[in-house]
């Protein structure tokens, strides 16, 4: 006989990741104006382009990245964005950039490929994964995450973004990465 919870992937600490509703509720308790309206599940910028008409404002793709060191980054930056691993990770002092596995970042960040969103760091909770921001994507407003949850969008302004990040002890590295 298992465990119910042996079903549920952990992450690096032990503990469950949280699920959307329960960062819905974080973002209600911190006083956060927020907007989420569930869609068919995208795993893709290029999918998610076809729900515009319903989510006005930026949109960002996020890229969860690793070095040969095994240091992470979460990168959220505009959707169309062109980015450069290479320059980019000599900008950060990086080393070299590869993308994270899908195990590394459920085990880190609590979510599955397609899923990724500035949202996760609230699951880092050994504070392992740095957050950099595109300066681009902050002239938005709103912009757009998934929940967790890549069959829902949030709709968030950026000065609460960067509320949220500061509250869950990941203050972002701002970046042009125009």
């Amino acid at each position: 006989m298992t465990d119910s919870t042996d079903e549920h992937p952990r992450l690096a600490d032990g503990t469950l990741p949280l699920s959307s509703a329960e960062l819905l509720a974080r973002l209600q308790t911190l006083g956060i104006a927020h907007r989420t309206v569930e869609h068919a599940p995208v795993y893709t910028v290029a999918e998610s382009r076809g729900l515009r008409l319903d989510f006005p404002g930026g949109h960002s793709k996020n890229l969860f990245l690793r070095n040969k060191k095994g240091r992470m980054w979460l990168v959220t930056c505009l959707e169309d964005r062109q980015i450069d691993l290479k320059e980019l990770a000599g900008r950060l002092d990086a080393g070299r950039f590869s993308f994270g596995s899908a195990e590394r970042l459920m085990r880190h960040l609590g979510v599955i490929p397609g899923a990724v969103t500035p949202f996760a760091v609230i699951n880092d909770h050994a504070g392992v994964v740095h957050m950099v921001v595109d300066a681009g994507l902050l002239e938005h407003d709103p912009i757009n995450f998934h929940p967790l949850d890549n069959a829902m969008t949030t709709a968030i302004s950026a000065q609460a973004l960067l509320r949220f990040l500061e509250y869950a002890d990941h203050p972002p590295q701002i970046v042009d990465l125009g």
